[in-house]
């Protein structure tokens, strides 16, 4: 019984990590997780936020 329940746990929290996801995805988030994720510029050519947007000087 208390595999099921840890089971059940592991999915629920997975499948709330993957909606979140989605949802910043589909909200033109750049950086998930990020807190300039929604104001982050362009990426950068090697694939991540560009360097100069998440210092804070």
């Amino acid at each position: 019984m208390e595999d099921i329940i840890i089971i059940v746990i592991l999915a629920v929290l997975l499948g709330a990590a993957g909606y979140y996801i989605y949802k910043e995805k589909k909200s033109g988030s750049k950086c998930i997780g990020c807190p300039y994720g929604r104001s982050c510029c362009k990426k950068s050519e090697e694939g991540g936020c560009c360097s100069g947007c998440h210092t804070d000087n």
